[in-house]
């Protein structure tokens, strides 16, 4: 083995593929990259020379896979950042046609499905070692300290964690702060890293299909206080922006918030107007936060304001038909706020946030824990919740709260069941209800905010008209259904047909 040889290979150098490779050099690390569009290559190498100055050169490239391998220390540790799907098995057939040895380990750091990945270690297994880690933080976090969700073989943890705890994101250990720093060269080498081991494989993407799920309800309560806050207290882009600032001080502090405030706080360079108002209402959306809804329809637990998050997104871009509906359709008469009930108003709507938020996360542990005991998976709670403190988009000071909850109780069955959100709830719900109950009669949809709603308080009933729809299913299918006087596994069903309607067990 030459001590001139790399030791990482690289593969994909497109966005996040670029700033994943800076940050490994940043962090002393020798990488070899290749990527079939050359100029990407190029422009890795220009940002590198850029950025070191009359430092030596931290990144190589090359030419072809068999190049690559024979640039990077055995056993291999190849890292690849290409498009999920296909690609990612294309990448893994030409590695092996080049050499690549059973001992040699491949680590997919895409957006992949997490049953892909479960097909996919199958598949190579003697062949190469499988990894996965899913990526979350965006373009700034894979420069400068992304949080981390790997998943897979033990031995390949082991070779890989120094790497990963060098280039996560930090949090400093007292206050669970982010500890940031986004200086080419100088990377945050203090603090805890933002990188765990979660599982086996599949289980990372999993989690990070569920972050995901919570990024698009976090995401669009933020816009329905918005658009409350415009339509029904008439308040201009620049007022939402310092009212998101001053959330950004307490409970609600956030990366979201403080980006939501950025985006408001901006003006159109082409037309000096807000940026807001020149952007189209047309979300789109990259398929995790779909995958996440279908999930917990799959697993059987309720994930709602994570599926009407998906909703809002899908009935955003039914542009022309909203267009002809508004004016067709009847609503009730926008009642203006007075100013003197602003403020009132607006903690209405933080309270609200607040609360849903605590709903929303609630509903996407819930979720991990349900998969966690279908795939035999043991997910360490309070571990997924400090990785998610830096780094990732729904990084948030609400995320030690979760981290300290389960750590009183590892195997705490649900958040709202922890001591500190339900008095947390039980303070600020009724300025929830209130905020939701306006918007309602004004006309405002918010329908992450009140599903979220909906969701606590289905959650605290213990008698649901359930037995009514089991009688339904019993009266139409013969469905049967249990009675509250015996034991549940046992079976009834009526003769609806026959006289007196008996009821007889299965």
């Amino acid at each position: 083995m030459s001590d001139s040889q790399c030791d990482i290979g690289f593969i994909g150098a497109g966005v996040m593929g670029k700033n994943l490779i800076l940050n490994l050099a940043d962090n002393g690390y020798r990488v070899c990259a290749f990527d079939l569009d050359h100029n990407r290559l190029n422009a890795l190498l220009e940002q590198d020379k850029k950025e070191r100055g009359d430092r030596p050169a931290r990144v190589e490239t090359c030419n072809s896979y068999t190049e690559l391998l024979a640039k990077v220390k055995a056993p291999h540790l190849i890292i690849l950042s290409v498009p999920a799907g296909a690609p990612v098995d294309d990448v893994c057939c030409k590695l092996l046609d080049a050499g690549l040895k059973a001992d040699d380990i491949v680590v997919d750091t895409g957006n992949s499905l997490w049953t892909d990945s479960v097909e996919r270690a199958k598949r190579y297994e003697g062949k190469l070692i499988f990894f996965t880690t899913a990526v979350s933080g965006g373009e700034v976090g894979a420069r400068f300290g992304p949080s981390l969700m790997p998943s897979g073989d033990r031995y390949a943890w082991s070779r890989i964690e120094p790497v990963w705890h060098a280039i996560s994101a930090k949090v400093d250990k007292a206050s669970g702060q982010p500890i940031e720093r986004f200086e080419p060269g100088n990377p945050v080498k203090e603090g805890e890293p933002c990188a765990a081991y979660i599982g086996p494989i599949g289980s990372g993407h999993y989690v990070k299909m569920v972050h995901n799920g919570i990024e698009y309800a976090d995401m669009q309560m933020i816009c329905e206080a918005y658009h409350v806050m415009r339509s029904a207290l008439a308040m201009s882009p620049a007022e939402i922006a310092e009212v998101f600032r001053e959330w950004n001080r307490g409970p609600l502090n956030s990366y979201l918030i403080n980006i939501s405030a950025e985006v408001l706080s901006t003006l159109d360079s082409v037309t000096e107007q807000p940026l807001v108002d020149v952007i189209l209402d047309r979300a789109g959306q990259k398929g995790t936060g779909l995958w996440t809804a279908i999930s917990s329809l799959e697993v059987g637990c309720p994930a709602p304001s994570i599926a009407e998050a998906v909703y809002a997104r899908s009935l955003s871009t039914r542009k022309i038909l909203r267009t002809r509906a508004a004016q067709k359709l009847k609503g009730p008469v926008l009642t203006q706020v007075a100013a003197e009930q602003r403020e009132e108003v607006i903690q209405q709507l933080h309270d609200a946030l607040y609360c849903a938020k605590i709903c929303v996360y609630a509903q996407g542990f819930d979720l991990m824990k349900l998969a966690a005991r279908e795939q035999g998976w043991q997910l360490n709670f309070s571990e997924i919740a400090r990785i998610w403190r830096a780094g990732c988009i729904i990084r948030a000071v609400f995320l030690q709260s979760i981290s300290d909850a389960y750590d009183r109780d590892s195997k705490l069955s649900n958040l709202l069941l922890d001591d500190f959100f339900t008095q947390q709830i039980a303070d600020h719900q009724a300025n929830w209800r209130q905020a939701v109950a306006s918007a309602t009669l004004n006309g405002i949809p918010v329908p992450a905010l009140s599903s979220a709603l909906s969701y606590y308080d289905a959650f605290r009933s213990e008698s649901l008209p359930a037995n009514l729809l089991q009688g339904q299913r019993d009266f139409f299918g013969a469905h049967t259904f249990s009675r509250v006087d015996q034991p549940e596994q046992r079976k009834y069903h009526v003769l609806w047909g026959e006289p007196g309607r008996p009821v007889v067990e299965i």
